[in-house]
């Protein structure tokens, strides 16, 4: 069994040493959906929320959490990111807003963390800004989709 990259010899965390490793363009790409009443989606299309512009204030959520993941993710590296995007994707017939984040970096360390961390702090956003009206929306599968730089090159998931 391979060991754990972020726990030391005694079975505690400790954080990776990456001042050895080159830099490389990183980038990672995250996806995640909300789904929704077909009410409530209009609403977001339409920018009606009592709460104001959903996609705009959740776009700019994900783009801020981005940057502050190493301080919501124990461990990661504070990495400096160069670009950091949230788009949406309105899927009218599932009543679902699609979430893309894309993150890219010059850097030891890889930025998926910061990818899926934008995508669920925009998720999170779009629920909390639409609750009033509809209680059973859910957030779901959260995931990389891709990533690339760094040693292990390019990964497509999807």
């Amino acid at each position: 069994m391979e060991k754990l990259s972020h726990i030391d010899d005694f079975g505690r965390p400790k954080m990776v040493d990456v001042t050895g490793k080159p830099d490389s363009q990183r980038e990672a790409i995250a996806k995640g959906v909300v789904k929704m009443q077909a009410a409530t989606f209009d609403l977001i299309k339409k920018g009606r929320m009592a709460k104001g512009d959903v996609l705009a204030v959740a776009q700019l959520a994900g783009i801020m959490a981005a940057k502050e993941t190493p301080h919501l993710i124990p461990l990661c590296h504070p990495v400096l990111i160069g670009d950091s995007r949230v788009e949406f994707s309105l899927d009218e017939a599932e009543n679902a807003v699609e979430i893309t984040a894309t993150v890219k970096s010059t850097g030891k360390t890889g930025v998926e963390m910061e990818a899926l961390t934008a995508v669920a702090v925009t998720a999170l956003t779009i629920y909390d800004m639409c609750k009033a009206v509809d209680r059973g929306m859910r957030i779901e599968n959260i995931r990389l989709t891709r990533k690339s730089g760094g040693k292990s090159g390019t990964i497509s998931l999807e």
